[in-house]
């Protein structure tokens, strides 16, 4: 295979990106590329598979060990987010870390010089697929510590990472797949980057990516059909409808059950991912989590003319109240999240009783 010489490597591109900004110190670049290094050394351990003595569930006991979502831990999620700490802490450019297998925030240790970012991510997204050989993906957000956490290097803690979407430095995700990406956006749109096997450097492969507004692709997991809210049933009826219905066209539905794969295909030629609120559990207001799945996606898919949502607001307007708060994502083509919003603003319909005029759906309940 001929070598990528005609395509900058991640490194060029973030200092391409620092030359906008003159009085930058450079901290910002060597996080990222530390992250990339991390989703490196994932990568590695996600195709030795079972050769590499990692699969299946942490700890000798049968049933694992639970973390703090209540889910049983795989073998790869914990070797994935100690990779995460392991290549980042070092450098002095973090304050602090949170993540999907830590119950309270990362403090930098002792050794250690401490920085003006914060990080939070799900070290292995989607991992109930990996003993499947299915792609799953790591996710991660930037953010800049509060003022008084860079002046005096405190421990950072939980109301620290508690930020808006919207004051994200960075985002990004890496998929692990038939080839390992990273898909990134700095705040000046969305970049994918291919991991050079020969080289072991990430090539810019997918400049400034963009998402159709319109699609016939959605994605939902239709198992739970009988918990949706009336507005979700109302979208899902319609796309099932096909060329007969009230859209007049024909859709696909896709579930891959890893969000980082789904965020990519949706990246590559447009659809709507949906894992709204519903009422299968009342005490979770959602299934996803805020701070390191719901706002990193939602910048990328902003940043590349898409839309993210709560099915009711914009996502990236949100403002946590918890580290691990979870919450109702929509996203994807922008005319279908808008579509789904203002079904969600409209009065709901009250159906006659007479099953005759009821309209049939394989998801009525």
């Amino acid at each position: 295979m001929p070598l990528s010489t005609n395509r900058s490597t991640l490194t060029q591109f973030l200092i391409e990106e620092r030359r906008r900004f003159p009085s930058a110190s450079g901290d910002f670049n060597a996080l990222i590329l530390d992250v990339a290094l991390a989703c490196k050394g994932i990568a590695r351990a996600v195709a030795f598979g079972e050769l590499g003595g990692v699969m299946g569930n942490h700890a000798a006991t049968e049933g694992g060990t639970i973390n703090v979502q209540g889910e049983t831990q795989k073998a790869l999620d914990v070797l994935s987010n100690e990779v995460f700490i392991r290549r980042t802490e070092w450098s002095g450019n973090l304050a602090g870390m949170a993540s999907e297998e830590m119950d309270l925030p990362y403090q930098i240790r002792a050794q250690y010089p401490r920085g003006k970012y914060l990080l939070v991510f799900d070290p292995l997204d989607g991992s109930s697929n990996i003993d499947v050989n299915v792609s799953v993906g790591s996710i991660f957000s930037v953010l800049r510590a509060p003022a008084d956490v860079e002046a005096t290097g405190r421990d950072v803690i939980e109301a620290d990472f508690l930020q808006a979407g919207a004051q994200q430095v960075a985002a990004g995700y890496a998929l692990y797949g038939p080839t390992t990406m990273l898909v990134l956006t700095v705040g000046d749109g969305v970049n994918g980057f291919t991991l050079d096997p020969n080289l072991g450097e990430f090539m810019l492969t997918h400049p400034k990516m963009q998402i159709p507004a319109d699609t016939h692709e959605f994605a939902i997991n239709a198992s739970n059909s009988r918990f949706w809210e009336t507005p979700v049933k109302r979208y899902v009826d319609e796309c099932l409808a096909g060329k007969t219905g009230p859209r007049a066209k024909d859709f696909n539905m896709r579930w891959i059950a890893s969000m980082v794969a789904e965020a990519h295909r949706i990246l590559m030629r447009g659809g709507v991912f949906m894992y709204p609120r519903d009422t299968k559990d009342p005490a979770k207001p959602g299934r996803l989590r805020l701070l390191y799945e719901a706002n990193p996606i939602g910048l990328i898919m902003e940043q590349a003319g898409g839309r993210a949502s709560t099915g009711e607001r914009p996502m990236l307007g949100v403002q946590p109240t918890a580290l691990h708060q979870r919450i109702g994502l929509v996203f994807g083509s922008k005319n279908e999240v808008d579509r789904i919003e203002r079904y969600h603003a409209e009065p709901i319909k009250v159906e006659l009783s007479n099953p005759l005029f009821v309209e049939r759906s394989l998801f009525r309940v």
